[in-house]
């Protein structure tokens, strides 16, 4: 835990998570809060530059998961969190998008309105960088919704290519048995991140 990022946290009003347009305004000034005195700022714009990002302030990712996890103990309506998912996909922060996959993993069905990974598909509207999708599946897995099934994914696969590479990634985090090894195989070629996480699929089950 980040000492001083707790610190920034309780100075906050829970009432600035009230509404959309404020929790907005305070994520960003949380993810500047994390960073201090933007040592890191270069990088961060080549990767900003880079993933077609709006931003990136360089806020870690264990931050990021703090200012989650404050935001869900306090929220006074769990439901302005799920409105607030669309729209951070749309502002198109790295860290919005992190904050999005947290939130998305970690509200409760009921809240969202749907399930979690149906959720998230209505947010891939266009080609994501493929470090983005596969990091919010992480989360969605950690928090306890695995991978759809079978049909699911080779239905999900056939819409595009850029699906059927997000399909790929997703089959990655299931465990046992590739049950879905043409869909790996036949994907479309991808970089070096992708290649790599398609060959230790393969190999995982020779």
């Amino acid at each position: 835990m980040n000492p001083a990022l707790d610190d920034w946290l309780e100075q906050q009003s829970p009432r600035r998570l009230a509404s959309k347009r404020k929790a907005l305004k305070l994520l960003r000034e949380t993810y500047v809060a994390c960073v201090g005195d933007l040592t890191n700022k270069p990088r961060a714009d080549v990767t900003a530059l880079e993933g077609g990002f709006r931003f990136h302030i360089g806020t870690p990712l264990p931050d990021l998961r703090q200012t989650a996890s404050w935001m869900l103990t306090n929220a006074p309506n769990q439901r302005v969190l799920a409105k607030l998912i669309p729209a951070l996909w749309k502002r198109r922060g790295r860290e919005d998008l992190s904050v999005a996959g947290i939130l998305l993993a970690n509200l409760e069905v009921a809240s969202l309105g749907q399930d979690p990974w149906m959720a998230f598909i209505h947010l891939l509207q266009r080609q994501e960088p493929l470090m983005v999708v596969l990091e919010v599946a992480e989360e969605l897995v950690r928090a306890g919704h695995p991978v759809p099934d079978d049909a699911w994914i080779d239905a999900a696969a056939q819409q595009s290519p850029q699906w059927h590479q997000y399909c790929v990634l997703f089959l990655s985090l299931r465990r046992g048995e590739l049950s879905c090894r043409p869909i790996v195989e036949t994907a479309p070629p991808g970089g070096e991140m992708f290649e790599r996480i398609r060959q230790r699929v393969l190999q995982s089950e020779g």
